[in-house]
């Protein structure tokens, strides 16, 4: 798995292709379980830091973040309102008092120039018409010789068994809808030099994969089928509407991915 630590729209705008659905804060929620330990064995920082998550949304990695740094104080920002409610209430839930939530605009941040210690960001990026702006708008809010932790996917790293056609076909449509809406599903790949041409020193790229076969039957569920395929199946409506793919293809592609998770199949990302 990739996982390394856009018509444009105007920079101040984030299209999250996904939408703010139940359903979708199910996902996110399963995909941050699921990969924790995968992705955050090594987020760490020193007591007393003072940590910007930039694009916190419901706060399903915040809450991972916050346990596994408690003496660190983390100011956790999200264009969308709706989104901060349930992220509130997910780190009261967990018990957690070292996270501050605001509502801000990631070109925009309220924050005095060189005002954090670290910055982190998770599966940001690739919904930005311009990630490259938003890292200078990261970069300038970050103390000189301090840290950014930029954890992206790239959804052309993936491949399964069985694998079909009309498998590949949907989780292209994924790709292109993001992209129609001004994203980049595939940015994972471009990490390193977005980072270095917005002007961080000593990158380090670390990639991750995710293995799934039927002996790990958690990453079946809580990867193959209620992270993966859940945000293929999700952009359905996009797809359809904007003619990327006939409605039989469609749902001959989606079962053929579910095959994957059977006994027999693998997935890999």
């Amino acid at each position: 798995m990739r996982l390394v630590r856009l018509q444009l729209y105007p920079v101040t705008e984030l299209q999250y292709v996904h939408g703010y659905s139940a359903r979708e804060a199910d996902r996110l929620a399963d995909q941050a379980n699921t990969l924790s330990q995968l992705l955050h064995h090594d987020t760490l920082y020193p007591p007393g830091s003072l940590v910007l998550e930039c694009g916190c949304g419901t706060g399903a990695q915040t809450v991972i973040l916050a346990a596994r740094n408690p003496g660190a104080r983390i100011v956790a920002v999200d264009i969308s309102a709706a989104s901060l409610v349930e992220a509130r209430a997910r780190i009261a839930a967990a018990g957690h008092r070292n996270v501050e939530f605001r509502v801000a605009n990631l070109f925009d941040l309220p924050f005095a120039d060189e005002h954090f210690d670290h910055v982190f960001v998770c599966f940001l990026l690739e919904h930005v018409a311009q990630p490259d702006a938003a890292l200078t708008a990261m970069k300038r809010v970050l103390r000189r010789g301090r840290t950014i932790t930029a954890i992206e996917g790239d959804h052309g790293s993936w491949y399964c068994h069985p694998h079909t056609p009309d498998a590949a076909r949907a989780v292209q449509c994924l790709v292109d809808v993001q992209a129609r809406f001004g994203g980049d599903a595939l940015i994972g790949r471009r990490l390193y030099p977005l980072l270095t041409e917005a002007g961080f020193r000593d990158v380090r790229v670390s990639p991750r994969m995710v293995y799934v076969d039927d002996s790990r039957p958690h990453l079946v569920e809580g990867f193959s089928k209620n992270t993966f395929i859940a945000m293929v199946e999700g952009v359905r409506d996009q797809a359809l509407s904007m003619g990327m793919v006939d409605r039989r293809t469609w749902e001959k592609g989606i079962a053929d991915l579910y095959r994957a998770t059977e006994p027999g199949g693998t997935f890999c990302y």
